[in-house]
């Protein structure tokens, strides 16, 4: 399988399956993820600060799969990984619904049924998010490797999405590195900086 639209998290029980419009599928961050990993990616020298004007049309999958693989060495790994994390889950899915004691058996059936038709789709959304946290982690990684002292974006909510993600990972390190996400105006825009507040270099 390959990166595609698949669509927000399902909620799947044996009346239907609905939908939780909130938790949106990360293939939707891709493109700008895919983005910002391209304009931090050149050489930085003190006091220059880089100016890179995303694109503003949305990159097929295609075309995403192809940039993302200098980030992602191991993109098809990480993609097989993730389907057979997701079929797992779906066989523990199916085998809690057929021993569920609270449900009847019709409506067991019912519930085992949706599990399987949402089967395609569950496994799209798991290879997505596994897909969508390599980029982020390599732009972690980017921020770590070159110094970078601020990301300034516009404040849309996809931008900003995906630098809290990053923002969290750096958290995670092993020598945690600390940021500020802020909202500001300037020239009359609305722009969102994840600022770099300490950068330490791992000890080996």
């Amino acid at each position: 399988m390959k990166i595609k639209y698949a669509g927000p998290h399902p909620i799947i029980s044996h009346k239907a399956v609905d939908f939780e419009l909130a938790k949106e599928d990360k293939y939707v961050y891709l493109n700008i993820a895919l983005q910002l990993l391209k304009s931090l990616d050149h050489d930085y020298f003190d006091n220059k600060t880089y100016v890179y004007h995303a694109q503003t049309r949305r990159l097929s999958s295609d075309e995403m799969m192809n940039g993302l693989k200098k980030y992602c060495p191991d993109l098809e790994q990480i993609i097989q990984t993730a389907q057979k994390h997701a079929e797992d889950s779906i066989v523990e899915q199916l085998e809690r619904a057929q021993n569920n004691e609270v449900l009847n058996d019709e409506d067991k059936a019912v519930l085992i049924k949706n599990i399987k038709l949402m089967q395609d789709y569950i496994i799209q959304r798991e290879i997505n998010k596994e897909v969508y946290y390599c980029a982020v982690h390599a732009l972690a990684d980017m921020v770590k490797k070159d110094h970078i002292d601020h990301i300034i974006v516009p404040m849309f909510q996809k931008f900003a999405h995906v630098l809290h993600s990053v923002q969290g990972v750096l958290k995670e390190q092993k020598f945690p590195i600390d940021t500020n996400l802020e909202i500001y105006h300037e020239n009359g825009e609305l722009l969102a900086r994840l600022q770099v507040i300490n950068i330490l270099d791992e000890i080996q």
